[in-house]
């Protein structure tokens, strides 16, 4: 077998999410779908622990030397390339019928994620990217309705006239950073809590220049960092690190993203660094 490249890694994860919306979309509002609760207290369903075990099987027959990171299932095989997978992003609102949901799929190499594909089927959007090729959008509605287009993030410059999306207050009051959402909001046109993968997809998209959140894990940031990044926007941790490492996420459109750092990170209150 010859040794895979960027665009055939990008084929296959592209292939792996039409098998992963087969699954998402026939039992989305199922009257039948079974919901359990996990240790951590959050939701799964049927259809979460389906959608992973058909990615991970079609993982080791397409691509048996690689390992697998899925948020049901843990971390299968080891070595440089490692898949990272969130199987339904949004679990809660799918459980509940809100169509705001998706499933994530990241390619890793050296712990770098290289490609990231984020479709969210109830929606009517597929988004992808992968390192150099650009960020791309595939959207069932609109004038350019099942045409794909390329991402550009907004070229908002002033915190004044930006739009953010801050996903959920508990989150950050847990977290110690309320007092830091509270003096961001009070600097920027809008805020809202798009919340889940939709709020990064908007900044990639060019829609709302800011997102960020906590109690993150690897799955649910791996495949929105490219997607963001190639679409010409920053991602990182809520203090500035590199990669979906750290447990927290903050996406921009570039231009303002160490003006947000300067107002959130960790410590800032007595002085960042």
């Amino acid at each position: 077998m010859s040794e895979p490249t960027i665009d055939t890694d990008l084929e296959l994860a592209l292939r792996l999410a039409d098998t992963a919306d087969a699954i998402s979309r026939e039992r989305f509002r199922s009257t039948d779908l079974v919901v359990t609760t996990k240790p951590d207290m959050t939701p799964v369903s049927d259809a979460d622990q389906a959608v992973e075990r058909a990615i991970r099987q079609l993982l080791e027959a397409e691509r048996p030397d690689d390992s697998v990171l899925g948020e049901e299932y843990g971390t299968q095989g080891s070595g440089s390339r490692q898949w990272i997978i969130d199987p339904i992003d949004g679990t809660a609102n799918y459980v509940r019928g809100v169509p705001v949901w998706a499933t994530l799929i990241s390619l890793a190499i050296d712990g770098v994620p290289v490609l990231g594909v984020v479709s969210a089927p109830a929606l009517g959007k597929r988004w992808w990217a992968a390192t150099g090729g650009g960020a791309w959008l595939r959207d069932a509605f609109g004038p350019e309705a099942g045409e794909t287009r390329r991402l550009g993030v907004s070229r908002v410059s002033s915190l004044a006239d930006a739009s953010i999306s801050y996903n959920s207050i508990q989150q950050w009051d847990v977290h110690g950073r309320l007092d830091q959402l509270v003096a961001l909001s009070r600097q920027v046109w809008r805020t809202r809590a798009y919340g889940d993968m939709w709020s990064y997809m908007m900044v990639a998209e060019g829609l709302i220049d800011v997102a960020g959140e906590f109690d993150l894990q690897p799955y649910d940031m791996a495949a929105l960092a490219p997607i963001v990044e190639e679409a010409g926007g920053r991602f990182t941790s809520a203090d500035g690190e590199a990669g979906p490492w750290h447990g927290s996420a903050l996406a921009t459109n570039g231009l303002l993203h160490d003006a947000v750092l300067d107002v959130i990170a960790a410590g800032d209150a007595e002085g960042r660094g």
